[in-house]
C-alpha cells in the first residue's frame, strides 16, 4: 500500500494501527514479523497465530469502513436478515519467509465471488523491502443464523458491500484442484480431539486456528524438524461444536524420495536414495522440491461420520547451514 495514499489511526500500538487507503478499499497494518510467523520464523506451528492475524485485519477493514454491525464482520443489513458470514474455502501461498524482527505489513481487501459469496483476499510482505512473502484467498458465503442454512445475499446486503469490492486477486486459481476424501485408511489419525472454550469463536464454531493445529498435529514431528510449510487450501463442510468429537485424519501425497537414516559416528541424520548417501548440495536441492499431505477433520457419530474440513498442505525442505570442519 502507498503510505501517501494513508489515512492513519490513532493507536496505543503503532503496529496494530489500520491504515485504510484513502478510497477505503484496502486496509493495511502493520506487524513484527516474530507475532505473525512465530518467534522461530519458520516455526510451522505459528501458523495458527499467522490466521489469526489476517482474520483480525479483515475485521478492521469492516470496522474502518463503517460496515460493521457486530463483532464478527456482519453488517447492518446482514443483523437485519439475520445472516452471519462463514468461509467456505481459504488458500494461504507463501512465497518467502522474513528474517526475525523485520516488520510486516499486511494488506487486506474484498471482491465478489459468484452471485452470493464475497471473496476477503490478503498480502503480506516486507514493509521494508515490499518483498511478498505471503498471500491469501477466501471464499465467504452467508448462513441464516438460526436455521443454520446457507442463504442467498440480499439486495440490501448487496448494496453495502459492492461499494468496496476490488477487481484483483491475491491469488489467482482457474481451476483449483478438488481435495480427495480420506477414510480410515489414512496412514496417520488422531482421534478423540476435544474443543475448549478458547477455541470457539463468536459464532460458538470451532475457529480456524484450531482446525489448522489439529492437521498439523498428525504430521510426523520428524518432517516437521526439517520441512516448512509452503501453502495450506482449506475447504469446508460444516460447522464444528463443543460438544463435538473430532478425528484427524492425514495421508502423504507421495511416497518420498529419501528414507532418513542416523550418522552413528557424528550423531546426525542424513538421507539416502536405494542405500546411497548424497552430498549435502545435492540433498538441498531434493529437500526443495515441494512435498504434500491431504488432511481430513471430521466428526465421530454413533452411526456415520461428518465431514467438518477437507485440507492440502505443501511443504518445502528448510535450508540448513553447512557445518564446516574444525
Amino acid at each position: 500500500m502507498d503510505e501517501k495514499n494513508l489515512e492513519y489511526k490513532q493507536s496505543s500500538n503503532r503496529y496494530l494501527a489500520p491504515l485504510l487507503s484513502r478510497d477505503k478499499k484496502t486496509l493495511g497494518g502493520y506487524f513484527p514479523s516474530a507475532q505473525v510467523f512465530g518467534e522461530r520464523v519458520t516455526d510451522t506451528y505459528a501458523g495458527g497465530t499467522r490466521w489469526r492475524i489476517v482474520e483480525e485485519t479483515a475485521l478492521n477493514h469492516v470496522w474502518v469502513s463503517g460496515l460493521l454491525s457486530d463483532g464478527f464482520g456482519a453488517t447492518h443489513g446482514m443483523m437485519k436478515n439475520n445472516l452471519i458470514w462463514v468461509v467456505s474455502r481459504m488458500q494461504v501461498q507463501i512465497d518467502h519467509y522474513p528474517i526475525w524482527g523485520e516488520i510486516i505489513e499486511i494488506d487486506t481487501w474484498v471482491g465478489a465471488s459468484g452471485k452470493n459469496g464475497m471473496r476477503r483476499d490478503w498480502q503480506i510482505r516486507s514493509q521494508a523491502t515490499g518483498l511478498v512473502f505471503a498471500r491469501a484467498t477466501s471464499i465467504w458465503v452467508m448462513m441464516n443464523q438460526q436455521t443454520r442454512r446457507l442463504s442467498k445475499m440480499p439486495e440490501e446486503v448487496r448494496a453495502e458491500i459492492s461499494p468496496w469490492f476490488i477487481n484483483k486477486q491475491a491469488i489467482k486459481e482457474e481451476n483449483p484442484s478438488k481435495i480427495e476424501k480420506l477414510d480410515d485408511t489414512a496412514k496417520y489419525i488422531l482421534s478423540n480431539l476435544k474443543p475448549k472454550r478458547s477455541d470457539l469463536d463468536m459464532n460458538h464454531h470451532v475457529n480456524n486456528v484450531k482446525y489448522v493445529r489439529w492437521m498439523l498435529e498428525t504430521i510426523p514431528d520428524q518432517f516437521l524438524e526439517s520441512h516448512q510449510l509452503s501453502s495450506i487450501v482449506l475447504e469446508y463442510r460444516r460447522e464444528c461444536g463443543s460438544a463435538d468429537i473430532v478425528q484427524s485424519l492425514c495421508e502423504p501425497d507421495e511416497e518420498g524420495f529419501f528414507d532418513d537414516v542416523v550418522d552413528d559416528q557424528h550423531k546426525r541424520r542424513i538421507s539416502v536414495l536405494h542405500g546411497f548417501s548424497f552430498a549435502t548440495e545435492i540433498l538441498e536441492s531434493f529437500n526443495q522440491r515441494p512435498f504434500s499431505y491431504t488432511h481430513l477433520l471430521q466428526i465421530k457419530g454413533q452411526i456415520k461420520n461428518e465431514e467438518i474440513v477437507r485440507g492440502r498442505t505443501t511443504w518445502k525442505g528448510k535450508i540448513s547451514s553447512i557445518p564446516f570442519p574444525a
